[in-house]
Order: C-alpha cells, then sequence, then structure tokens
C-alpha cells in the first residue's frame, strides 16, 4: 500500500450520508429483505428523526444510546442521532441491565432507542438520566407483550419521532464526540471510548483509500469522493456499483464504522439480523455481492453448512477478515467457496476507532500468510519492549504494538487515569503483541494479557490456536494460561470439534507437539461444544479462565 498522506476535510460525520444521498439519491442504499431504502430516502428519514429527537428534547451534544440490531431502523437511528448534534452510543441489543445500566450511566444517555424485545433490560437498568426511550419494531415482540416502562419515562414508537418534518442538520466541530463506543470486554469491563468526528472521518478516509482508491473532499459543506482511476486495482470496489452482505453487528465498531465507509462509497448493504448461512450465501447470488467480510467464527461456520456444498461465487471479489486472526486451512476453503476473490485482513480496535492495519487489495503486493496487514496511510506502527516501553524494537523482534494516526481517538469517557495509561504522548498502546517485518507487514501473536509464562519462557496462544485450527477434526480452538505451581503457567486448551469428526485430547497435543518446540507444547486439553464469543466473534478468554478455574476447583 502507498504510504500516501491523504486529505480529511473537517466536516461532521453526517455530511457523509448527505453527500451520499447527492450522489446516489435513487441508489438502494440498504435491505433487509423486507424493507430498502434509497440513499436519498435514508436521508431524508434520518433528517425526520433528528427532528423527532430535538421536539423530544434532546440537544446537540447529549447522547442517545442506541440498543437496535442490524435492520434498517439502525443507520436511521445512527444517522439521525448525528443529524441531529447528539453523540451516538450503540450497544448489543442483548445487554443484561446489569451491564447496560453501567453504559448508560458512563455514556449520561439522555435517550435510549431499543427494540421492543430490549425493552425488559432498558427499564429494569432505570438510568435516571434517560428521559426518552423509543420503540423499534422486533421480531419476536408484539405491542401487547410491551413491560411497562418506570414512572416518569417518555416513551413512544420510533415511527412517531417521523412525524414532526426534516431538521435541519446541526453543526459539528471536528472535535466533538461522535461515538461513545465501548469496547468489547474480552479482558476486562468494557468503557466508553470518545470517538471524536475527525476520527471517524480519517479512518473512513483512509478505509475507502483502501477499500475503492477512493479520496475524500470538502463538496460545499458535504463529502465528496473522487477515484483515483490511475491507483485502483481490479480488486478494489467501484463506487456506485456494488453489494455487500452486513451481518457483523452494526453496534461494533468493525460494522458502524464499515457502515459509513460503505455509505461514502454508494455501496448497497444486505442487512442480516443473524448469522443464517443458507441465506447469507443466498443473498450473495441475489444481489451478486461483490465483497463478504466477517470473522474467522464466522467464515467456519459458513464452510461447516451444507448450504455451502458444491457452491462457486464468483460474483465476490474480495473477502475481509477480521476480529481475530485466519487459520490457513480456513482460508484455502474460502477461496474455493469464492473463487475469484482476493482474501485479505485487517487489524484494529475501538480506540483507534476501526482499523489501524490493512491488506493492499492487490494480487501483486505479495502480502504473505499470517500478516494483518500494513499501515493506513497516515498511520504509524511500533514495537516497543514489553519491559522497557520506551525502547523500540527492531524489525523482526516482537513486543508490543504501539500506534499514532489521525484515528486515534480520544481516551476514555470519565476515566483520565485509564486514558493517561493507554494513550501515552500522542501513541495509543494496543495491548496486542507483535512484530513488523521488513516492508511493514503486521504479524499478530495475541493479547499482551493472553501471553503466558512456562517456566521462563514467552508462550504466544495465538501460534497454538493457529496450529491446532489446521488440523481436520478442529472447528475452533482457544488457548489460555493456566496456573501450574511447577511452571508458573501451562497451555491449556479449549477445542470444538467439526461435526462428525473424532479426535483424542493425546492426538491433538501430539499434533501440536510434532510443530513446536518442547516449551511450547499444549500440556492440556479440554473438549467442549462452543467456546464463550462476543457479538463480533472474538473468543472471550476471560470466559474462559473462569471456566477453567472452576474445572479446577471441582
Amino acid at each position: 500500500m502507498p504510504r500516501t498522506a491523504l486529505d480529511y476535510p473537517p466536516l461532521p460525520v453526517g455530511a457523509v450520508l448527505a453527500g451520499a444521498a447527492q450522489r446516489y439519491p435513487d441508489r438502494l442504499a440498504l435491505t433487509d429483505g423486507q424493507e430498502g431504502l434509497t440513499y436519498a430516502e435514508l436521508y431524508d428519514r434520518a433528517l425526520r428523526f433528528a427532528r423527532g429527537l430535538h421536539e423530544h428534547g434532546i440537544a446537540p451534544g447529549e447522547t442517545v444510546l442506541l440498543m437496535i440490531p442490524n435492520c434498517p431502523w439502525f443507520p436511521v437511528a445512527y444517522w439521525g442521532t448525528l443529524l441531529a448534534g447528539a453523540v451516538v452510543s450503540p450497544t448489543n441489543p442483548a445487554q443484561p441491565a446489569a451491564p447496560l445500566a453501567a453504559q448508560l450511566a458512563d455514556s449520561d444517555a439522555r435517550a435510549v432507542i431499543a427494540y421492543a424485545g430490549a425493552l425488559p433490560s432498558v427499564y429494569a437498568a432505570d438510568a435516571p438520566g434517560v428521559r426518552l426511550t423509543a420503540v423499534v419494531p422486533g421480531p419476536r415482540s408484539s405491542p401487547g407483550a410491551l413491560p411497562e416502562p418506570p414512572a416518569g419515562r417518555t416513551v413512544l414508537s420510533a415511527e412517531e419521532l417521523l412525524t414532526h418534518g426534516r431538521a435541519e442538520p446541526a453543526g459539528r466541530r471536528p472535535e466533538d464526540v461522535a461515538h461513545l463506543a465501548f469496547t468489547g470486554g474480552t479482558t476486562g469491563r468494557s468503557k466508553a471510548v470518545r470517538v471524536l468526528h475527525r476520527n471517524v472521518i480519517a479512518n473512513v478516509a483512509q478505509t475507502v483509500w483502501v477499500r475503492a482508491a477512493g479520496r475524500l473532499y470538502d463538496a460545499d459543506g458535504v463529502l465528496g469522493l473522487a477515484r483515483d482511476e490511475a491507483a485502483a486495482t481490479p480488486h478494489q470496489s467501484v463506487p456506485g456499483t456494488e453489494s455487500t452482505i452486513s451481518v457483523a453487528p452494526l453496534f461494533h465498531a468493525m460494522g458502524l464504522v464499515g457502515m459509513v465507509a460503505h455509505t461514502v462509497i454508494g455501496t448497497t448493504a444486505v442487512l442480516h439480523t443473524r448469522f443464517d448461512p443458507a441465506r447469507y450465501l443466498d443473498d450473495i447470488e441475489a444481489h451478486q455481492v461483490a465483497m463478504v467480510g466477517g470473522s474467522p467464527t464466522m467464515y467456519r461456520a459458513l464452510l461447516a453448512s451444507p448450504a455451502s456444498n458444491g457452491r462457486r461465487l464468483k460474483s465476490v471479489r474480495n473477502i475481509n477478515s477480521g476480529a481475530a486472526p485466519m487459520d490457513s486451512g480456513t482460508r484455502q476453503r474460502l477461496t474455493e467457496l469464492f473463487p475469484d476473490a482476493l482474501y485479505s485482513e485487517g487489524y484494529g480496535l475501538t480506540e483507534a476507532t476501526m482499523a489501524l492495519a490493512m491488506w493492499p487489495l492487490d494480487a501483486a503486493a505479495g502480502t504473505p500468510h499470517g500478516t494483518v496487514g500494513v499501515a493506513l496511510p497516515d498511520t504509524e506502527l511500533s514495537i516497543r519492549d514489553l519491559l522497557d516501553p520506551e525502547r523500540e524494537l527492531p524489525v523482526g523482534e516482537t513486543g508490543e504494538l504501539w500506534a499514532r494516526g489521525p484515528q486515534v481517538t480520544d481516551g476514555y469517557q470519565g476515566h483520565p487515569e485509564l486514558t493517561a495509561e493507554q494513550y501515552a504522548g500522542g501513541w495509543l498502546r494496543t495491548g496486542d503483541i507483535g512484530r513488523l517485518d521488513e516492508r511493514g507487514h503486521l504479524f499478530l501473536s495475541g493479547r499482551a494479557k493472553d501471553m503466558l509464562i512456562y517456566k521462563g519462557y514467552n508462550v504466544y496462544p495465538l501460534h497454538l490456536e493457529d496450529i491446532l485450527a489446521g488440523h481436520p477434526a478442529v472447528a475452533a480452538v482457544a488457548v489460555i494460561g493456566a496456573p501450574a505451581a511447577d511452571a508458573g503457567e501451562i497451555p491449556a486448551a479449549y477445542v470444538v470439534l467439526r461435526n462428525g469428526a473424532a479426535a483424542t485430547a493425546d492426538e491433538l497435543m501430539g499434533y501440536v507437539a510434532e510443530r513446536v518446540a518442547p516449551y511450547q507444547r499444549v500440556r492440556e486439553l479440554h473438549f467442549t461444544d462452543a467456546l464463550p464469543v462476543s457479538a463480533a466473534g472474538k473468543v472471550l478468554k476471560t470466559a474462559l479462565r473462569e471456566r477453567h478455574a472452576a474445572r479446577t476447583a471441582e
């Protein structure tokens, strides 16, 4: 990828949709199979939503928490909140009451937009600052089943917000907060990250450059897009012509910022509330989808489904994977299902808006297996000594990844001590362990908190997971460090077998032992029906450690 300095227009994020509505007014912006909206219709509905928020007392700068699955109401509420000048705080629509109450308090939310099935949690959380709840229709709820709201709460249907006419887009500064985005909580309590308007515009500009060779510009107060035809490759998107499947949760950074980037490019998003392999594949054929995205967990489930047997989907030109590294076996089977596609990966985290590194969409780039890509334009990556973070390590050595760039966010809401610890001198300490090669490719070894020390040796679970995932009987695997009196910690693996496959623990541990140094061998292996994963497909290692501790205690 060329180290191209990009322009970042000083516009609010709402200018993205305004620009798309000008460039692609009649193009289908989204569909869930039942309802579709063109870009002009989406912009109109978002402006009406913004007016509805104003009419019900939500002022610019106040927070609106979205608790909506992947359906047309999510982009309407997202864009409408931003166009009202308010702050979007997206959260998992399946969030239980206790963690939801913490998120409502951390974000200081004044309104909640929730689908009907989430109302029991919303009302049980009973945040005193919430003045307004707007209810989005849900697939498994009926008006008669709605619970009683807390006293003094204004509750109305989301449709009622659209009945007051259109708002004028609120002016916001680049330094204003656009999102209060919660971290995944895979290593501890979820925290609200302050994502500024300029962070979103920057990360979208970087992503659009990689995905479509497109450059952003200010077109009289709305966002313009110009494609650099000379720099474009056959696997990059052609603006205003393509479709994608939107199955990554829109409340997660990958799905949310990806949605904004797709809006810039004028892509049609086919929304999936949940992952259904048969529908996923059928929609690729029906909409001639050009780009698919997901996590390794999702792709493994897709390939394990009978619906994929014998299919060759040639409309797909790019397979993108994120959230966790991909094993080589799954990658090879994906290229058989999508024979004309270029496989790519990316890497990011909520504290970096979404992405820090991506593969170039260029078959001639010679991207090596195992990398998560190279730094996005205007992004610096640095590998630091784990014991002396001020010392930058040379090419090829492994340490903690630090990053800086225009997409690095403003810290944690209400937690200056955590912000000072994680954001150091303009750099973001990612907490991930990795190395860089001489061409700038980033290779990850796992989370710093996941690294275990066996008899004084550093052992990286990701390496062991990648090996085990290559065994034909293994569908999914996670490795954790388990306390051991004589060794400090030992690698303990939890394995999900493929349907119909058989393997013993000794067989799988021997498979690893043949491929690693003696100190890296898996010392315990347990079979499980499923791994605990987040909505974004990341394995919840904290939950797995708790499960292992309970097993040991028994």
